[in-house]
């Protein structure tokens, strides 16, 4: 059997900053021909980041991303690392398609090529293109509709992107037809909780149905409310997992792989699903035996709590560098989700560059007051105090406030304080709020949403308590001093906007109204189907009602790290302006 020296670049990319990510294919090509790889591969639209949005109609960021990969093409070349394929993700166009009603202008396509010798020896587009959840390809981009195969070193290496495997048909049961010895896909799939599972299930069977070996590249990093999470699988046509690459981390997977022989007469014509096999001979004749160096390994998997609240942190962080921002700020109260966004924030940024502020009110607890402080002691991050008192008199002299108007306005004031200290001092605001309390409306626009980044957003209050008592275990099995102080998870939640007030003087108990919304909110059911879950009645109308009349505020909160498979914003549209309520008649 001839043998190949794979090598799978996991790592990140930046929207639209092609010469930074050229430099990074350069940098991770030199690097895996220095591992003696035949073949380098690196994730989907690597060179212009991913997701463009609407950067693709944009007729010159076409253009530059083309001009891009030539550009880089004649650079691997220069610096002689043209020998070696490299296939690498891009933004590109149709030459041929007829501008049609409904299809995105320009005809821009989600790309991919493989650069050999300073040319683009060949050039493909997803074939597959997603239309739900955060993607919108229909949008963006038009199909290709080719099975690209390039030979080398005496094996035949078919070619896709992300979706291609994520969908039946194709190109899957195309590489079988082609009799291809390696499946390789290039991915931009991003993180959401238990997919890591799903992913290593999808990719065995594809390895099946291809009846070859199958490479699964991911990428990792974050991407404004994205994460992605890296994972990349490589399986043996029996389903068996050859190599499993870390979370959360940028890597080279290097393999040595032995595959079957390409047969004389290259594949050719019309395969599965109407795809055109598009053919390319890199390299004719097998290598010479060699004692293969780079055997497969598993990296150990993250535990459920230690992948979400890494997702957590890889998001922020993503989202402070890739802006351009080095420090954050953000209301330090004392209570449970201020201090999981605080240790969140010491862990992307280091707590040096963390900035928490006391803003006491005469309704804080000094209970409150004193946890807040403790959490700063801990982590050492940077805390100042700011009394809100004197302002919320001054301002109560002027107009005459009452009830919630009256307990909103220290909540505003809390955020005007905190823009004031942003704009003074550069950093960006964070905003405390969790998926519970965004769900219901129980936040306070222009108090509890300010904010540039909402880390926890996508995290239901019940998960908020676990993700602290976590990161308070793992750090006191790694002999450190647990960051968020016991008294701030085991007092019952409180916003303190009056005497005595606590979150369930308004909420359902969050145990119960967690399992409500997510049947309602990620699942999407109805109320009566809800109800027939055994839920009571009347809580179950009124979780709904509070949920969809709160729409406006959502739309009006800070961008956050997604990790279920349904956050929202762009998995979860619907319309401000909606006379629609659930009632007993049905779903």
């Amino acid at each position: 059997m001839p043998q190949l020296r794979l090598a799978l670049n996991q790592i990140d990319s930046t929207v639209g900053d092609l010469e930074g990510n050229a430099g990074a294919v350069v940098t991770w090509t030199r690097h895996s021909v220095g591992q003696g790889a035949h073949l380098v591969a690196f994730p989907e639209m690597m060179l212009t980041g991913y997701p463009v949005e609407d950067l693709a109609l944009r007729g010159s960021f076409v253009q530059a991303s083309r001009a891009a990969l030539g550009a880089l093409a004649r650079r691997l070349s220069d610096e002689g690392l043209g020998e070696v394929p490299v296939v690498v993700g891009y933004l590109d166009r149709a030459e041929h398609v007829r501008a049609t009603l409904g299809s995105p202008a320009g005809a821009p396509q989600n790309a991919a090529a493989v650069l050999h010798r300073g040319e683009v020896a060949l050039a493909f587009a997803k074939h597959h293109l997603p239309n739900y959840g955060v993607f919108d390809e229909f949008r963006y981009f038009v199909p290709g509709q080719t099975l690209p195969v390039v030979r080398v070193h005496g094996v035949d290496v078919a070619l896709a992107i992300c979706e291609d495997l994520w969908q039946n048909g194709g190109r899957v049961p195309a590489a079988r037809a082609a009799g291809a010895g390696l499946l390789l896909s290039v991915n931009a799939s991003p993180y959401e909780r238990d997919k890591d599972d799903t992913r290593l299930e999808l990719v065995r069977r594809r390895a099946q149905e291809a009846g070859c070996t199958t490479a699964y590249l991911a990428m990792t990093g974050g991407q404004d409310e994205l994460v992605f999470d890296g994972d990349s699988i490589v399986v043996g046509p029996g389903g068996e997992v050859i190599a499993r690459a870390p979370q959360f981390e940028e890597c080279c997977v290097v393999l040595d792989l032995n595959l079957p022989a390409a047969a004389a007469k290259p594949p050719s014509g019309t395969v599965d699903d109407g795809l055109t096999v598009e053919h390319v001979m890199l390299s004719e004749d097998p290598l010479p035996p060699y004692e293969p160096e780079a055997e497969g390994s598993e990296a150990p998997r993250m535990e459920d709590d230690e992948e979400i609240y890494t997702a957590l942190v890889t998001g922020l962080r993503a989202y402070a560098a890739k802006n351009g921002f080095r420090s954050v700020v953000l209301g330090l109260s004392g209570g449970i989700d201020s201090a999981l966004v605080a240790a969140i924030a010491c862990d992307a940024l280091g707590a040096g560059n963390v900035h928490a502020v006391s803003m006491p009110s005469r309704y804080s607890s000094q209970h409150s007051r004193d946890d807040a402080a403790e959490m700063a002691r801990r982590t050492g991050l940077n805390f100042r105090t700011v009394p809100i008192g004197p302002m919320f008199d001054a301002f109560m002299d002027g107009i005459e406030l009452t009830g919630v108007a009256e307990e909103n306005l220290q909540s505003r004031l809390r955020g005007v304080t905190l823009m004031g200290i942003s704009n003074q001092e550069g950093h960006i605001v964070l905003a405390p709020g969790n998926k519970s309390e965004l769900a219901c409306g129980y936040s306070t626009l222009y108090g509890d949403s300010v904010g540039a980044y909402g880390p926890i957003k996508d995290v239901y209050k019940t998960n908020v308590f676990r993700l602290a008592k976590w990161r308070n275990r793992v750090a006191a099995e790694r002999g450190e001093t647990p960051p968020i102080p016991e008294n701030s998870i085991a007092k019952p939640p409180s916003a303190e906007l009056r005497p005595g007030q606590v979150d369930t003087d308004s909420l359902p108990d969050y145990d119960v109204l967690d399992r409500i919304l997510k049947l309602y909110v990620d699942g999407d059911v109805g109320r009566e189907g809800i109800v027939e879950r055994g839920f009571d009645p009347e809580v179950v109308t009124r979780v709904l009602r509070m949920t969809d009349a709160a729409e406006y505020k959502r739309r009006q909160y800070p961008p956050g790290t997604k990790i279920s498979a349904k956050g929202f914003g762009k998995d979860r549209r619907l319309p401000i302006t909606n006379r629609w309520r659930e009632s007993a008649t049905g779903e």
